[in-house]
């Protein structure tokens, strides 16, 4: 369904940004992510190494004039993996330029991530990052960092050089608040420096569906008949209680301090929202995660799924933060280990987007070869 009554736009007027978790040259060279913005209310794009690695990989066509100069001009792969994935971010930057304008620089970002392999290099992932802002050279680009124990810091150093950031691969809640300290602590930066804070903008990408992959797992294997009845429960109760985090900050006065100065609140955002077991609804990472303000980044099945059968009820997260706390207190006593899984999570998490780097750097380097 499209339109002023369909699901997406009924997401959008209960808080949620809709951005789509997904982005290739031929979407861009076809039209298709422009007719998303006009007809299925999307107004952002999130990226991630594994996504422009199906997308080289699946494009051949699409990215072959391009890889043909860079291969005439003697580049390494490392540096035409650098200028495809830029040339494919400017692009939507340009594509979703009015939406920027239109929501005053709160939406109509499109986001690229650092070098996957600096996960946990502090230095490394700040000159990256200050080199893939200089190098898109758009105002509505957001570069990803990793929220990892080397990441925070770097959140802050950018945040408080007036650079837009998405931070990422969020898994657990007491990492969510290391995150919103490292933001809040980067605006500090900034206003000190006598920075515009009503110029920089930042989304926490909090990770849902792994969650219940992982813990599903678990509750499977297990010898407690209970078990079954928390199946699918996880992930939706861990991101509700991240979301009592975000109200427990903004009720701060840190908080209060930095809207003073004009700063924008770092959204949440809902990250891995396709479902991955089909016994469950394939919209349910969308619509019981309904409040304002935050985003969902969606791959292009779940838009489509939320499009045509979501049903959008209203905020349906505060109303459950008790249940979210039981859930998690249920899952415990059955020795469910929170720390340990979102902790397995993030390892993992780090570890694919650097096993896609190396596919694309493969698929990259053969086109240059060949």
């Amino acid at each position: 369904m499209t339109g002023a009554d369909s699901p997406l736009a009924a997401l959008g007027q209960a808080g949620v940004s809709v951005w789509l978790d997904d982005l290739s040259r031929g979407r861009l060279e076809s039209g298709s992510l422009a007719r998303l913005i006009a007809e299925q209310h999307v107004v952002g794009v999130t990226t991630n190494p594994s996504i422009f690695a199906k997308a080289v990989a699946g494009g051949g066509a699409e990215y072959a004039p391009q890889l043909a100069q860079l291969k005439a001009a003697g580049a390494d792969a490392d540096t035409a993996v650098r200028d495809v994935t830029v040339s494919d971010v400017q692009a939507a930057c340009d594509v979703f330029r009015p939406v920027f304008e239109a929501s005053g620089g709160v939406d109509g970002r499109v986001s690229i991530e650092v070098d996957p392999r600096l996960a946990h290099d502090t230095a490394g992932t700040v000159a990256d990052a200050r080199a893939l802002y200089a190098a898109v050279d758009r105002t509505n680009v957001m570069i990803k960092v990793p929220a990892t124990l080397a990441g925070l810091p770097a959140v802050t150093t950018l945040i408080g050089e007036g650079i837009s950031v998405n931070c990422t691969l969020i898994f657990g809640v007491d990492r969510y608040r290391a995150v919103l300290a490292a933001w809040a602590g980067g605006l500090v930066a900034a206003r000190d420096a006598g920075l515009d804070l009503s110029s920089i903008h930042s989304v926490a990408s909090f990770f849902v569906s792994r969650v219940d992959t992982a813990v599903d797992a678990m509750l499977r294997a297990h010898e407690d008949p209970a078990a079954a009845s928390l199946l699918g429960t996880a992930a939706i109760a861990n991101a509700r209680l991240a979301w009592q985090a975000f109200d427990d900050f903004r009720a701060g006065d840190l908080w209060s301090s930095l809207s003073a100065s004009g700063a924008h609140v770092q959204r949440p955002l809902w990250a891995s929202t396709g479902v991955k077991d089909p016994a469950y609804d394939d919209t349910r990472y969308v619509v019981e995660l309904v409040a304002r303000p935050c985003v969902n980044t969606m791959p292009a099945a779940t838009l489509d799924a939320v499009a045509d059968h979501g049903r959008i009820t209203g905020d349906t997260i505060t109303p459950h933060l008790a249940d979210a706390a039981e859930v998690w207190a249920r899952l415990a006593a059955l020795g469910v280990d929170y720390d340990a899984v979102v902790g397995e999570l993030e390892t993992a998490g780090v570890a694919q987007f650097i096993d896609a780097w190396h596919d694309l750097l493969g698929t990259v380097s053969t086109a240059l070869a060949g």
